[in-house]
């Protein structure tokens, strides 16, 4: 809307008589100038630059209009995205100008003095695993971003908090548990959310999009880093000198005193060097490398909270809406098949073992690895075909919405059997043949793709505008609840209760022995020699190892804790005849031993 009256409302002119004075014209200079400057609040009348003191006083109505409406806009308060009173303003059009934000301010020595700590800790913790070390790391950084967002005037909201502290307990799995393939994903679901975190999407473009953004400001946030350290240095040099004198005494200080108190107390010896991380000269590169990670990282997260990048600002055009029978009746075509395929299952899935053997004629095993990954795949393309039956699906009105709600609300429910019917056949087979990871690792995912049919189906009711942050909090939460649960734990808990109770003549030794180090209560239950047949590995790799505390989990922690008090016995020539009585899953496998399952 433009600020200027309209010609209906603007009052009628009075006639310019001869004895009236016309206005006084502006000085080229000051035309040339065009813009007040911004780089600093400046008193009520803004001068431009190069302007002669009469044409400050005395601004033509244009330029004095657009310095109200200047000045106006400067005494508002900001907007997350606006980076303090009077910054530059990008006039660039296109898709750059809706995703890229103004320039951050200048990096504060509270962000400077973050990173850095994020640095040095990257240096000295995250060098001989990963365990405890990546919370301690993650503080810092976490502290160099909530300053840089303060100082650019952002303002914590709700669901930017939901996904830093889901993100921050996230990177708690590598403390609790030892196995490597939850810890791998829980990582990658910690990075996600932070940078979430950082850029605050709620679009799908944007949640897909923004969980990868934090690499777009590494860069940036280093060439930030560089020009505000320059801009510091050199207006305060004597600030400088002061800071490195005092850093300096007080390393001093605690090394000459640290090392007189380690060697008058054995035991304060012992505790200073459990808590310091080792430091040698053949690891100068690698923990290098890792400040060198640690510093750009913590930068890029300090100038993706200062500026972050509207990936929202990407749009994705809706489709072409067709018509209600072209877009309906493969639909409902599609909807009968499921109704059709889920009624036969229950009758024939959820009536026992027994029905099922005497309805298909195969094994209990055959039957439940026959349809669990066609089930898995039939389900991941229904949400495909959700997705695009929803970008063509009619838009005229109110008859449209309730036509669009009436198809895919039944295919979400008939779905929703779907997965239950898999879920089903997974837990028949791994009643009668033991869980392992593949099998824990499918049920769960096909368990998170049920709740990702419950959540569009209440997007239907109540609207989808949460629907991808939904989605996404979803996905978080399972990955921390599957690293929670300890899936080795569980593996070994499940299959040494079979044996215990007799469903299983045999134990699969070749496989529990593989497990981590969460496996070993439960399989520190079992006879000898079965137990120190599937614990021999697992203490050689628990006793000796000489890893520090920050990259010990509390997992390993524990088995070591166990193996100590009972250590395996024998030397493990027992352990060929130990549990091949019989094949571990079951059945017997192909003629070119190739199981995938």
């Amino acid at each position: 809307m433009s600020d200027q009256p309209s010609e209906a409302s603007r009052p009628p002119e009075k006639p310019r008589g001869a004895d009236t004075p016309p206005p006084p014209e502006p000085p080229a200079s000051a035309e040339a100038a065009g813009t007040p400057a911004v780089d600093e609040p400046g008193p009520p009348e803004v001068r431009t630059a190069g302007a002669t003191p009469a044409a400050t006083a005395r601004p033509s109505p244009a330029q004095g209009s657009d310095g109200q409406r200047q000045r106006a806009q400067a005494g508002k308060p900001g907007s997350p995205w606006q980076h303090g009173a009077g910054a530059p303003v990008a006039r660039a059009d296109g898709m750059t100008a809706r995703l890229r934000p103004p320039p951050p301010p200048l990096i504060r020595p509270a962000v400077l003095g973050s990173v850095l700590a994020t640095a040095l800790l990257s240096a000295l913790f995250l060098s001989d695993g990963l365990g405890v070390n990546l919370l301690i790391v993650a503080v810092p950084a976490s502290l160099a971003a909530f300053f840089a967002a303060q100082a650019a005037g952002r303002r914590l909201r709700p669901w930017t908090a939901t996904w830093a502290v889901g993100g921050l307990a996230l990177l708690s799995v590598p403390a609790l548990r030892d196995a490597g393939w939850p810890t791998f994903l829980a990582v990658v679901s910690a990075f996600a959310l932070g940078s979430l975190a950082l850029h605050g999407s709620r679009s799908w473009p944007g949640v897909l999009i923004g969980s990868l953004g934090l690499f777009d400001s590494v860069v940036p946030g280093i060439i930030w880093g560089v020009r505000g350290v320059r801009a510091r240095a050199g207006g305060s040099r004597a600030n400088w000198g002061a800071t490195v004198r005092t850093t300096a005494v007080a390393l001093v200080l605690l090394v000459v005193f640290g090392t007189l108190f380690a060697s008058a107390d054995a035991a304060f010896a012992e505790l200073l060097g459990s808590l310091m991380p080792e430091a040698s000269v053949g690891a100068g590169p690698w923990r290098t490398l890792l400040f060198a990670l640690g510093l750009a990282g913590a930068l890029a997260a300090a100038h993706a909270a200062a500026a972050p990048v509207r990936w929202d600002g990407i749009t994705v055009r809706p489709g072409k809406a067709r018509g209600r029978a072209e877009w309906a009746l493969p639909l409902i075509v599609l909807d009968l098949l499921f109704a059709a395929f889920i009624t036969l299952q229950l009758v024939v899935l959820f009536g026992g073992y027994d029905k099922v053997r005497d309805v298909t004629g195969l094994s209990h095993a055959e039957y439940a690895r026959q349809g669990f990954w066609q089930l898995l795949w039939a389900t991941l393309l229904t949400l495909l075909v959700i997705a695009l039956a929803l970008r063509w699906a009619p838009r005229g009105g109110t008859g449209d919405r309730t036509l669009v709600r009436s198809v895919l609300g039944p295919l979400c429910v008939l779905t929703l059997v779907v997965v239950a019917s898999a879920l089903r056949r997974m837990d028949l087979y791994v009643d009668e043949y033991g869980l392992t990871r593949l099998r824990i690792s499918v049920a769960a995912m096909e368990l998170w793709l049920g709740v990702v049919l419950i959540l569009i189906l209440a997007a239907g009711v109540f609207g989808a505008r949460f629907l991808p942050r939904a989605v996404a909090v979803s996905a978080a939460a399972g990955v921390l609840a599957f690293g929670l649960i300890s899936p080795d734990g569980l593996i070994a808990e499940q299959n040494v209760q079979r044996f215990e109770d007799g469903r299983s003549t045999s134990i699969d030794i070749d496989y529990l022995k593989d497990l981590s180090a969460d496996a070993v209560p439960a399989l520190d239950r079992l006879p000898e020699p079965e137990r120190s047949c599937a614990l021999r590995f697992i203490q050689n790799d628990v006793l000796h190892d000489d890893t520090p505390w920050y990259a010990t989990s509390w997992g390993e922690a524990r088995a070591k804790e166990i193996l100590e008090k009972r250590p395996v016995k024998g030397d493990g020539s027992d352990c060929y005849r130990v549990g091949r009585e019989g094949t571990g899953d079951g059945y017997e496998p192909d003629d070119d031993g190739y199981d995938p399952y």
